[in-house]
């Protein structure tokens, strides 16, 4: 029985190993948001990404992705609408200077399309959202692309401003080594 018993364990042991998803290294990537603002619309980025990409088309289950952006990177390409945005009155930049994504679960579509559910944090606030993407593998890379829109006022981002758009869309692309 004891000999039954280990065999077991030592079974579940390596299928467990094997279910693992190896890390993908993040080689590139970009975060370009998107919003009315007086009727025009207003293009951003956000840099500092920084990303743990372990994702496997086959194995879902156990696939993850966390990421996240440097607030105070964020560049509309005009410095006082930049600072602005990162006063207390949007987002905070010196008392929430990061924002971030972790995966709950993720789905497959079809060919190469995904939906994957993500916790969104910005200001402490966080909000599930799903966001369909590619998965593409060329070579010895990967590279995704979603995009997703939320609500501004459910983080707590500008909600004084009458002038401004509360949706906001966001465009993300990440390129990952295999």
């Amino acid at each position: 029985m004891k000999k039954i018993f280990l065999f077991l364990i030592l079974i579940l042991s390596a299928a467990t190993l094997f279910a693992q998803v190896k890390e993908q290294a993040v080689t590139k990537s970009s975060v370009i948001f998107h919003i009315k603002n007086l009727g025009f619309t207003v293009d951003g980025t956000l840099a500092g990404f920084k990303g743990e990409v372990k994702f496997d088309p086959i194995n879902l289950a156990a696939s993850t992705i966390t990421a996240s952006v440097d607030v105070n990177t964020i560049d509309t390409d005009n410095g006082t609408r930049n600072d602005h945005l990162k006063s207390d009155s949007y987002f905070d930049a010196a008392k929430y200077p990061g924002i971030t994504m972790k995966s709950v679960s993720l789905k497959h579509n079809s060919g190469n399309r995904y939906t994957g559910t993500f916790s969104l944090t910005i200001k402490d606030k966080t909000n599930t959202i799903n966001m369909p993407f590619t998965y593409i593998e060329t070579g010895s890379s990967a590279e995704f692309k979603g995009n997703f829109q939320i609500k501004r006022s459910d983080y707590g981002v500008g909600e004084s401003s009458m002038v401004m758009s509360n949706d906001v869309k966001v465009d993300i692309s990440v390129t990952t080594a295999k």
